[in-house]
């Protein structure tokens, strides 16, 4: 019952991001260098797939509701549920396991300590689904180099996740060369035998065409999907502070906040916060946007990008983000709720557990989100989230039998809230992995070590927030969201899953890096302005040409 998505399972993705450079080298090999937009199975690797084309390969959306949300989506966000739910009126989702038994074995990524193979949560859930899935969880911190070797090898799970931060370059070429079309399957009115995955948004569902085929069976994600500025309310009412609204606000409140020598710092690393405030377009493919001069634009070309790293240079300069920030040791996290930083920024995962875990040994422990503010102080200026950020793959070659236990495997994961299947993923069994108390579940010693990570990266229902013990976290959730989206924009290549040329493959991984480097004092403003030259000169204007054909193939996002 709490949110089956990405984050809902995962600490922090600042790590996940630290290895795509290595992801992008890891896969050895290359394919033709096309340049066509979509194509068929064989041949066309680049590019996208849209409209009409992408229409035909989709599965038929077939509605379904088990549970009416107290929220509703707005702007983006992903919909609430704040009221209890009845656990014995909890239903079926599909009338019997879709599964036969057969084995099946299952890479993804995993963030904190795996638990056994043979684990009660595994062994109920493979009852329930008919399944029987070995697990090959591999350290979420360092997918990308496990991800990049398997996918260069003869040797691939019948199922792979695959999360968008790590399918830069050569990566998303291996997709499209190593993973099934999953057409045959799911397309059109075949996806009703598996009534979940019928019920993914079409627009999540485009997200997993890759080479003109459908490959990936996504997580649905809200396009309303930012990660927010945390703070410690409790301490700011005590303290007497004022949200900040604006950077220079922000930054006065951050030296009056900062002491040394109480070993209480105002922030951690802010980075991401400081790109939504500037403005700054998000990495990857959705960087590159069609401005009103009419100009195609990758992200650090435009100002606003110097403009946010020098803002989050300044916080490092004065000394108001903690030393192990900087040094980029430890858990940001943990000094949160410690009190050692009063201000961090996360995804949205972080606003319950940190809740949930603070609970018991902090009962004053508040946590809220900063309202996003501009680089003027006024609204900002934000850019939408893909409807789809990471998908479960199945390799190329697996037979019948193992296909339809992959299926049916996503399909189980995908339940949506107000089901008992939804209920299994996510708590797992009543008196082993949770009790109910006062109608609400709550997670036992055992819940909390095993029902985590793995099941709810197979697939996911439509965006939403749920959190039956911590009711109020959900609405403040999905109302900043909706906040937040109200001054969202789409870039240009909103909605479209692009394969890059293998050649721009490692074009862009330096930046990563010298972002780091230049925010900390280690890099000079012409080290940036020397590596956007360079960029260009090695390849980035020539696919700037090729993402203008691209937009002018399958039309804009926006």
């Amino acid at each position: 019952m709490t949110p089956n998505s990405p984050s809902a399972s995962a600490p922090s993705r600042r790590s996940f991001l630290a290895s795509t450079a290595v992801a992008a080298a890891a896969v050895a090999g290359g394919v033709p260098l096309l340049t066509a937009c979509g194509g068929s199975e064989n041949t066309d690797r680049e590019g996208t797939t849209s409209g009409k084309a992408a229409d035909k390969l989709l599965p038929t959306f077939v509605a379904s509701k088990y549970a009416d949300p107290d929220i509703a989506s707005k702007n983006g966000s992903a919909a609430g549920y704040t009221s209890k739910v009845e656990l014995s009126a909890l239903v079926a989702s599909v009338a019997k396991p879709l599964g036969t038994g057969a084995p099946l074995k299952v890479m993804s990524p995993f963030w904190g300590s795996p638990p056994k193979p043979d684990c009660t949560y595994y062994t109920a859930l493979d009852k329930a689904a008919g399944t029987k899935i070995t697990w090959q969880n591999q350290d979420g911190n360092t997918y990308g180099q496990k991800l990049g070797a398997v996918l260069a090898s003869s040797s691939i799970p019948d199922m792979v996740v695959v999360p968008s931060w790590e399918l830069v370059g050569k990566i998303s070429n291996a997709v499209t060369a190593k993973f099934m079309d999953l057409g045959p399957h799911l397309a059109g009115d075949k996806v009703k035998k598996y009534p979940n995955l019928a019920a993914i948004p079409s627009d999540s569902w485009k997200m997993g065409i890759f080479g003109g085929a459908l490959r990936g069976i996504p997580m649905p994600s809200a396009a309303a999907t930012f990660n927010p500025p945390y703070y410690r309310k409790d301490i700011f009412d005590k303290k007497g502070y004022e949200v900040p609204k604006s950077p220079d606000e922000y930054l006065s409140w951050a030296k009056e906040a900062t002491s040394a020598k109480a070993k209480v710092y105002a922030c951690g690393d802010m980075s991401w916060t400081a790109f939504n405030i500037f403005g700054v377009r998000p990495s990857g493919t959705l960087g590159w946007h069609i401005g009103d001069d009419g100009k195609l634009t990758y992200r650090h070309e435009e100002p606003e990008y110097l403009e946010a790293l020098e803002w989050t240079r300044k916080l490092f300069a004065a000394g108001v983000v903690h030393p192990d920030d900087k040094a980029r040791s430890g858990d940001a996290g943990q000094r949160f709720g410690a009190g050692q930083i009063l201000m961090y920024n996360n995804d949205m995962s972080a606003w319950y557990g940190k809740t949930a875990e603070q609970a018991k040994s902090n009962p004053d422990f508040v946590m809220e989100a900063m309202d996003l503010f501009g680089a003027d102080g006024g609204d900002p200026k934000l850019w939408a989230s893909q409807p789809a950020t990471i998908w479960s793959l199945i390799r190329k070659g697996a037979s019948k039998t193992t296909v339809e236990n992959a299926l049916a495997a996503a399909n189980f994961a995908a339940a949506p809230y107000g089901t008992k299947e939804h209920m299994m993923v996510n708590y797992g069994v009543e008196g082993t992995h949770y009790e109910v108390k006062s109608g609400v579940p709550v997670k036992t010693d055992q819940g909390n070590q095993e029902v985590i990570n793995a099941w709810v990266m197979l697939s996911a229902p439509a965006p939403y927030f749920a959190h039956p013990d911590y009711p109020d976290v959900a609405r403040k959730q999905v109302e900043w969201e909706q906040r937040m989206g109200a001054f969202m924009k789409k870039t240009s290549t909103y909605g479209m899953n692009i394969v890059e040329p293998t050649r721009y493959a490692n074009l862009a991984s330096q930046f990563e890096q010298l972002e780091i480097d230049f925010v900390r004092g280690n890099k000079k403003l012409s080290d940036v302005q020397q590596a956007l030259s360079t960029w260009k000169s090695s390849g980035g204007d020539k696919l700037r040409d090729w993402y203008k054909k691209l937009i002018d193939k399958n039309g804009s996002g926006n």
